[in-house]
C-alpha cells in the first residue's frame, strides 16, 4: 500500500481556520462573491453563468473557452503560441500537481524539488517510489538558489526539477537568468521541469521592467516544461476549484488526461464558466489589479510590525505571491513556533502557520511562521493589533527551542 507522509500544513489549516478570530495564515487574495465578479466586468452584458445550461459532465478536458483563454494567457511574449489541447483543466491545483507526479515519476526516478515548498511537491513523488533531493533555497541570499548546487544533483535517473515560483512560504521568486540557466541544465539531459506557479501573477514588489522579473516557465522555449495554476490563489475564487496543467509537451497533457478519467472525469461546469468568465479580457484585468493592489497595501502593514517588533522577529521580505515567512526569537534563539502558534490562537484568535511543523524537514525553519497578506486589509489590521497586545503581554511566556 502506498504510504503518503500526512499532510502537515493542510492539517493545521483543517484543524483552525474556521475557528480562528483573525485568520491571517490564509493564502488566498481575499475571496470575492459572484457579484463582486460581475462589478469587477467591464462588460455587464456578459454573465458568470447561463442559467438555461444544461448540467451534464461537460467537456471533459476543460470547455475550449477556458483552456484556451488560459492557452493565451501563456503565449504571452513567447516566440512558440500555445494551443489549447496544450492545457487540461483539473479540480484545483492541487489535484493538477498530484495527477502530474502521478503520471510522471515512480520507483526508480531522481526528483529534485525546489525547497522550501508546499509540501506536497516532494511528498508525493516519494510516496510514489521516487528519490527526492531538497534543493534548498537561501535565506541569508534572498532566498535565492544556487545553480552550481543544482548542476551536482543531477543524475543519470533524474526525470523531474520541480520549482515553485513565487515560492510559498517565503514570497521569493526564482529570477529570470536563474529560470533560463535552470532550463539549460535541464534540456542537456532531457529533464523535465515542473513549475507551481499557482501565486503567478501576484508581483508586488517587483515589476515586468525589472530584469529579475520570472517569465513563465512555458516561455522559456524549452518543450519539457509543465506549469500548474489555478483560480485560488491569484484570482479570489478557491471556490469554484479550478485548476489546470498546461505544458509545451502534449505526450504530458495525453499522459495526464488518461489518468484523470480515474479520478474526477471533469470539472463542473458551473466553475468552468465561472473561471471562463474571470479570466476573460473583460474581468481579468480589474481582477488583478483589485489583488496586486491590496498586496502591496496589506504588505506595507506587515512590514510596519515586523520593524517596530525588530527585537523579536525577523523576515526576508517576499516580492510576489500571498506569503511572508517571518522567524520569531527571544535573545537570539528561536522560539518554538508550534507553542508560538497555539497560545497565539488560544489567547488572541490569531491564526499563523508553524515553519517548522508544516514546511521544515528534520529541524528546519525552527522559529518561523507563515504569515498570508492578501486577506481582507482590516482582518489584517486587526489581527496584528491583537498581536501586539500579545508581544507586550505574553510573548515573554513563549518557549524558545531547546538544544538537543
Amino acid at each position: 500500500m502506498v504510504q503518503v507522509k500526512e499532510f502537515a500544513v493542510e492539517q493545521w489549516m483543517d484543524k483552525y481556520e474556521h475557528s480562528a478570530k483573525y485568520n491571517i495564515a490564509e493564502t488566498c487574495c481575499a475571496s470575492i462573491s459572484l457579484k463582486d465578479l460581475q462589478e469587477l466586468s467591464e462588460d455587464k452584458s456578459l454573465s458568470p453563468l447561463d442559467l438555461a445550461t444544461k448540467l451534464t459532465y461537460g467537456a471533459i478536458r476543460g470547455s475550449e473557452r477556458l483552456r484556451g483563454t488560459l492557452a493565451n494567457l501563456y503565449s504571452v511574449k513567447t516566440p512558440t503560441p500555445l494551443s489549447s489541447d496544450h492545457v487540461l483543466i483539473t479540480p484545483g491545483a492541487i489535484q493538477a500537481n498530484f495527477l502530474l507526479l502521478y503520471s510522471l515519476v515512480g520507483p526508480g526516478d531522481h526528483v529534485i524539488c525546489h525547497y522550501p515548498t508546499y509540501q506536497q511537491l516532494y511528498s508525493v513523488p516519494t510516496s510514489l517510489g521516487a528519490e527526492v533531493s531538497l534543493w534548498k533555497s537561501k535565506e541569508n541570499n534572498g532566498w535565492k538558489l544556487d545553480i552550481d548546487e543544482l548542476k551536482q544533483m543531477i543524475r543519470p535517473n533524474t526525470k523531474l526539477i520541480i520549482l515553485n515560483n513565487p515560492q510559498n512560504p517565503t514570497g521569493a521568486v526564482i529570477p529570470q537568468a536563474t529560470l533560463e540557466e535552470i532550463v539549460e541544465i535541464a534540456r542537456s539531459s532531457s529533464i523535465f521541469i515542473h513549475a507551481d506557479e499557482v501565486y503567478r501573477p501576484i508581483f508586488h514588489s517587483i515589476n515586468p521592467m525589472e530584469p529579475d522579473f520570472p517569465s513563465s516557465i512555458l516561455s522559456l522555449g524549452y518543450d519539457r516544461t509543465i506549469a500548474t495554476g489555478s483560480m485560488s490563489k491569484a484570482y479570489s475564487l478557491a471556490g469554484i476549484r479550478v485548476g489546470w496543467i498546461a505544458s509545451r509537451d502534449r505526450s504530458v497533457i495525453e499522459t495526464c488526461a488518461a489518468a484523470r478519467h480515474y479520478t474526477t472525469i471533469s470539472v463542473s461546469q458551473l466553475d468552468d464558466a465561472i473561471a471562463s468568465y474571470a479570466l476573460d479580457a473583460s474581468c481579468i484585468h480589474n481582477l488583478l489589479k483589485r489583488n496586486i493592489q491590496l498586496a502591496k497595501t496589506n504588505l506595507a502593514i506587515l512590514e510596519k510590525f515586523i520593524e517596530s517588533y525588530r527585537w523579536a522577529c525577523e523576515w526576508v521580505k517576499p516580492r510576489a505571491g500571498t506569503t511572508a515567512f517571518v522567524r520569531f526569537s527571544k535573545m537570539g534563539k528561536p522560539v518554538n513556533d508550534v507553542a508560538f502558534c497555539e497560545m497565539l490562537l488560544d489567547r488572541t484568535g490569531v491564526m499563523f502557520v508553524p515553519g517548522s511543523q508544516c514546511f521544515g524537514e528534520g529541524e528546519d525553519f525552527r522559529g518561523y511562521v507563515r504569515i498570508g497578506v492578501v486577506q481582507e486589509t482590516h482582518v489584517l489590521e486587526e489581527g496584528l493589533e491583537a498581536l501586539t497586545k500579545f508581544m507586550e503581554d505574553g510573548y515573554e511566556e513563549v518557549p524558545v527551542v531547546k538544544k538537543k
